[in-house]
């Protein structure tokens, strides 16, 4: 279906449809109706497809990978691009998340209660990432997520999830620190980021 049928069907939202379960969704992988060049999360039951990755997100996403690295450590797991599942119909890709160290992340995917802290970077995503994913985070309770926000150079932080939105909402310019509020004593210097 191309963006001209959505268009169609957002016209009449009574429309039945058929919602993926993750584990179809999984199936699907399985048997090759996926494959690994697809690049699609599965939200609220519906496949999306993932805004490609320029230069400014990569650049972006290489320093923040060294700078979570160092920072957190032994005392989580750094996640790159990774799932996380958070209900029977959404399994989003965040950029990043910060887990709770365990070891039986082979057997089973990280759920809510896992993740300390999800990322997204954004660029063409942004209004995205702000009005889907950021709420769809909130519901399922993950206590901080932080939008990079490429165009501007800050970080928006996210904190205390009640329904579908954040309490707490700051943000953060390039003279300005970040911290995990899970993992006391991480310091990422925004400026870095944006290096």
């Amino acid at each position: 279906m191309d963006r001209e049928d959505l268009g169609l069907l957002s016209r009449y939202p009574a429309a039945p449809r058929r919602l993926l379960t993750v584990d179809e969704y999984h199936r699907m992988g399985e048997v090759g109706i996926l494959t690994d060049g697809d690049r699609v999360e599965l939200i609220e039951g519906q496949l999306i497809a993932m805004a490609p990755i320029g230069s400014e997100h990569a650049a972006a996403t290489n320093a923040l990978t060294r700078l979570l690295v160092l920072a957190v450590g032994d005392r989580g797991i750094v996640a790159v691009g990774n799932p996380v599942r958070l209900t029977r119909h959404s399994e989003p890709q965040p950029d990043f998340s910060i887990l709770k160290p365990r070891d039986d992340y082979r057997k089973t995917l990280p759920r809510p209660e896992d993740t300390m802290l999800a990322v997204e970077v954004a660029n063409t995503s942004l209004d995205y990432d702000r009005k889907v994913k950021l709420a769809l985070y909130a519901r399922s309770g993950i206590p901080e997520v932080w939008i990079v926000n490429l165009a501007a150079e800050e970080v928006e932080v996210y904190r205390s999830p009640v329904a579908d939105s954040y309490t707490s909402v700051t943000c953060a310019g390039r003279s300005d620190t970040l911290t995990i509020k899970a993992i006391p004593g991480v310091l990422i210097p925004v400026a870095k980021i944006f290096a």
